[in-house]
């Protein structure tokens, strides 16, 4: 039973602590969309999107006023785009269909402009990597995903090799910031409501809800509370508070997938931070102890908050999924972004972070003259922890034109400002040019 102080604490944490829901996410299957006729194809497309998620927007801001949760962002995810155009191509009318729908809804951006490739590639896949730079410069609200190696399967070192390339020439045709909605990864999961790496995966429904929750605020002002506590104390605190947030998460995905007639799917619990002071997830390592991000200590304090947070999220709730964790995007957290100004962190420590946390490498700015074959090494990397440790990694990395290390970037909105890293001098060429696979892991063997 909720009590009063409950209520009451809940109401503080959105008044004064940023909780929100970060975003109601409708999945789409595409499959009956399909057509050997690509422009009958990409009206099929169209057609579903603004039918189905016609009403998404409206219904959010309808659950919103009703129970004083803010819902930042409506979003739409559909079938990996790769499969849907497989038989007709025009993967380029296919995504100028799913931004028309985008605009014709309402909605912030979409989701599913994506392919599985982890293991090998067919000829359509390959023709549809092709397009990720002319497709997301020419659309507005598109993002792009595209998975390149799992545990199970290993490492597309040639898959790696074309996504650095690709971001190359989408920063110069779209002046970096196409970048900034493409995300690669290592083991991406099916149910993610978050941009830029939702898709509905191919063993989802036809409509369902996932909806992302998040509140580094939250946690922050918690924490403050049991300053010169053990770090056992910490822990808890962490899973009491994040137990709490997941609760209002699955409140409002259930009455959303009520209304719009969809399944309900997952609450995904993820601090994602935003450029607004009090909403960092680099606060919360600080006020765990540490003089900065990227000091001594930061892989620690960030692995105890991961942990605690999907202890918290799956107690609150059986449908805890997507990532669920904590995110450390340089761009949008501001300590993060303080942190890099000070010279307390670099990629090689972020990198080093991304073995315990959701997701991995996001909104880097490196320079724009960072050749391909670096950023596919990056990729790379990023794509060995993920496979070594079975989990989720992800690269979001923006060659910023015409800037040097020290630069800095402004993306607008949520996506803040990025200060533009240093890379290493020393070259990866001759590797990431060998291409291949590599072979999944001993501990894959695993049925």
């Amino acid at each position: 039973m909720i009590n009063r102080n409950e209520i009451i604490e809940t109401i503080k944490m959105i008044d004064s602590q940023n909780l929100d829901v970060r975003t109601i996410t409708m999945a789409l299957s595409l499959f009956d969309c399909i057509d050997s006729d690509r422009k009958k194809c990409a009206d099929k497309v169209y057609e579903k999107i603004v039918r189905k998620a016609g009403k998404l927007v409206e219904t959010g801001e309808e659950i919103a006023a009703e129970y004083g949760v803010p819902i930042v962002n409506k979003r739409v995810s559909v079938t990996p785009i790769s499969l849907v155009g497989a038989a007709g191509g025009g993967y380029i009318e296919l995504a100028r269909a799913l931004d028309r729908a985008a605009k014709a809804t309402g909605i912030d951006f979409i989701g599913g402009y994506s392919a599985l490739v982890h293991k090998d590639m067919t000829p359509y896949e390959n023709n549809f990597l092709e397009t990720i730079d002319e497709a997301i410069s020419t659309t507005e609200k598109v993002c792009c995903s595209v998975n390149v190696a799992s545990t199970k399967s290993g490492m597309n070192i040639d898959a790696i090799a074309v996504m650095g390339r690709k971001l190359k020439e989408l920063a110069e045709k779209s002046d970096s910031f196409g970048c900034g909605k493409v995300v690669v990864f290592a083991n991406a999961v099916e149910d993610n409501p978050f941009m830029a790496g939702a898709f509905n995966g191919c063993g989802e429904g036809d409509a369902v809800i996932n909806v992302g929750v998040s509140g580094p605020g939250v946690v922050k002002c918690a924490l403050e509370k049991v300053k010169g506590e053990d770090i056992a104390t910490v822990a808890e605190t962490v899973k009491k508070t994040a137990f709490k947030i997941t609760r209002v998460g699955q409140l409002v995905a259930r009455e959303a997938a009520s209304r719009l007639g969809a399944r309900f799917g997952i609450v995904d619990l993820s601090l994602a931070p935003t450029p607004k002071v009090g909403d960092s997830v680099a606060h919360i390592l600080e006020e765990m102890g540490l003089e900065s991000v990227g000091a001594a200590g930061t892989t620690a304090c960030l692995a105890i908050l991961n942990d605690a947070v999907k202890k918290g999220g799956v107690m609150a709730s059986n449908s805890v999924g997507g990532l669920s964790g904590a995110f450390i995007p340089v761009s949008e957290d501001i300590g993060m972004i303080n942190a890099v100004r000070r010279g307390a962190l670099s990629i090689e420590k972020l990198e080093a972070m991304t073995a315990v946390c959701s997701v991995g490498l996001d909104m880097i700015a490196v320079p724009g003259s960072t050749p391909a074959e670096v950023l596919s090494a990056i990729i790379a990397d990023e794509c060995a922890i993920g496979v070594i440790n079975n989990k989720t990694t992800a690269v979001r990395i923006i060659p910023a034109m015409g800037k040097e290390v020290g630069d800095t970037i402004n993306f607008g909105g949520l996506l803040g400002s990025a200060p533009v890293m240093s890379v290493s001098r020393f070259s990866p060429k001759a590797f990431i040019s060998r291409g291949g696979h590599v072979p999944a892991p001993i501990h894959s063997n695993r049925n």
